[in-house]
């Protein structure tokens, strides 16, 4: 598949206002926050020196009461702004990746884990936001604060400033080193986060097969390992992360000792005030949260840059089945006839079509039979796009496949698997699910032709009975005519049914098919079955084998032939019998 990259700061770009006014509310709430001191100097200094009067003392009261408040509505400022673009910014790269994850081809979901999609476009997104906004709330507000602070404290007293600064030096090497041991230890605990969300996902969706092979035990076991290991790389992360908070701390307090140390000297000899040394002190508590949260700040901003990569690499996969500059876009209808010219496919070097001609008139039903993983799921996939062949051309409507927008295409298609996927939604919506405007009428129409509107009728509430997850409410033979249902009730212009009369009964297999047939006689139809009974319904068989077409022909045709048609055909009437006999 085609790579590309997607940058974070297209995001970021569409809120370059609140981005702007962050960076001002720091600036404002550091620049306050640096003057309170100075005024506390000033109080303190006229105070020692017997120079402050009463009205005085109480402006200064009044001032530093009021920078306060200012401060604290600044600094609510600072923290609204950048949470709320990074909820907007998580929002906006979850819309457009479940859009962009929707639009990959078949192979791509093949080779991924659903549990790991699930965790990449929750927890890690959820990662990207955290970084985003107290990743850049807490950075802008250090950055500022220890940038100003410094030229203060420099202007103020550049010897104990040199003092201060050359103490914390050795921190930020430290920090430095051990950012990257964060950064693997990071990837490590989310890849982690996946392989528990893909385990937990695929034991509940096979839930029946692991009662029913007594399995409970050997998977709960299989599970506290890998919440053991979730565990104990969470507490690795979390170690040297929380070693950095202790060590802040106690610089911190190497620096406060200090500078009372050699501040006090200075004011004994008389070279400094005792109003200096306060608001140096003032100074060094106002950048004791900045410097104390670097390490949990650049955490999340490592486990964010972690996430936001891996992100990324959903991202950069691109379908290979899409509009190119191939495509027609005024191609708005077609008409059913399909034809397969030369036609081969291989998937990831395997050839599984060989030279495959066929043509379907509109509105021809074409039967489509031969021994399991012969090819036919794979030759009607084509029809609707989900592949491309590899040689040859296919033709839709008298058009190549690759030039028909492929909403024209697949708005024009109606497709029911044998294993059909319903949605944890009512039965109601998952036979509208291919209508952009149902009415009930048709719904009841398009249950009707599948055989399935009596028993609709029966259940608790109707067509508002909601199914469990994937259909597990409903028998193998219901998913499959709700699956039939779904594909008739948008009235395509080509229909495609997949083995999916494979779960029914003989008798509701007739009665399917007497309603079945006019439905398919008014459009193109390509009817894969395994059983010769539906198989006469259609107006010509093909007979694949190892990919290739080996017989064609009507129903009466193949049965004179020898091959696999016959054979087939036979098994069957013997298995009939044997059925008739019991």
């Amino acid at each position: 598949m085609k790579k590309t990259s997607v940058s974070l700061k297209r995001y970021l770009a569409q809120h370059r206002h609140d981005i702007a006014m962050t960076a001002l509310c720091a600036l404002v709430t550091a620049g306050i926050n640096l003057l309170m001191p100075y005024v506390m100097r000033l109080g303190i200094d006229g105070l020692t020196e017997n120079t402050l009067s009463r009205g005085a003392l109480i402006r200064y009261v009044l001032i530093y009461l009021a920078l306060a408040v200012l401060a604290t509505w600044f600094a609510r400022q600072l923290r609204r702004l950048p949470q709320r673009m990074s909820h907007q910014v998580e929002y906006d790269v979850r819309r457009d990746l479940f859009d962009h994850l929707t639009r990959l081809d078949l192979d791509f979901f093949r080779g991924e884990r659903t549990g790991d999609l699930m965790t990449r476009m929750s927890s890690d997104l959820t990662m990207v936001r955290n970084a985003i906004g107290q990743g850049f709330l807490q950075g802008t507000r250090a950055v500022i604060a220890l940038t100003f602070a410094s030229i203060v404290m420099f202007w103020i007293a550049p010897n104990l400033a040199l003092l201060i600064f050359a103490l914390y030096m050795p921190v930020s090497v430290i920090f430095f080193l051990i950012f990257n041991v964060i950064r693997r230890r990071q990837k490590e605990l989310q890849e982690q986060v996946s392989e528990l969300s893909n385990f937990a996902q695929e034991s509940f969706a096979g839930i029946r097969c692991i009662k029913g092979f007594a399995m409970e035990p050997r998977r709960n076991r299989l599970f506290e390992g890998a919440s053991r290991d979730l565990a104990n790389k969470e507490i690795r992360v979390q170690a040297i992360r929380q070693f950095l908070w202790p060590m802040m701390a106690f610089w911190f307090s190497i620096g406060t000792l200090m500078l009372l140390y050699f501040g006090g000297r200075q004011v004994i000899s008389g070279t400094m005030s005792v109003g200096v040394v306060v608001q140096f002190l003032q100074y060094l508590l106002y950048l004791q949260w900045p410097l104390l949260s670097m390490s949990w700040m650049l955490g999340l901003l490592q486990r964010g840059k972690v996430s936001w990569k891996r992100v990324q690499e959903l991202f950069a996969v691109q379908p290979q089945i899409a509009d190119t500059e191939q495509t027609d876009h005024s191609i708005r209808a077609l008409n059913g006839s399909l034809d397969w010219n030369d036609v081969s496919l291989s998937i990831d070097g395997t050839p599984l079509l060989h030279d495959i001609n066929l043509r379907v008139p509109e509105g021809r039903t074409i039967g489509i039979t031969g021994p399991t993983g012969s090819g036919k799921t794979l030759l009607v996939s084509m029809a609707a796009r989900l592949m491309d062949p590899t040689e040859g051309e296919l033709r839709i409507g008298g058009h190549p496949a690759r030039a028909v927008p492929l909403e024209t295409l697949r708005s024009q298609i109606g497709f029911a698997e044998q294993e059909p996927v319903l949605f944890s939604q009512t039965l109601q919506h998952n036979i509208a699910f291919g209508v952009e405007e149902p009415v009930p009428e048709q719904i009841v129409w398009a249950a009707n032709v599948a055989h399935l509107h009596s028993e609709a009728e029966s259940f608790p509430d109707g067509y508002e009975t909601v199914l469990g997850e994937r259909g597990v409410t409903l028998s193998g033979g219901q998913r499959q005519r709700t699956a039939i249902s779904r594909a008739v009730a948008r009235r395509p212009q080509i229909l495609i049914l997949d083995d999916v009369l494979s779960a029914v009964d003989t008798h509701t297999e007739a009665s399917i098919m007497q309603k079945l047939q006019p439905v398919m006689n008014d459009r193109t139809c390509l009817f894969v079955s395994h059983r010769i009974s539906t198989l006469r319904y259609t107006d010509e068989i093909i007979v694949i084998e190892a990919g290739r077409i080996t017989q064609r022909g009507t129903h009466d045709e193949l049965v004179a032939q020898p091959g696999y048609y016959s054979e087939l055909n036979t098994l069957q009437q013997i298995q009939q019998r044997l059925e008739d006999d019991r």
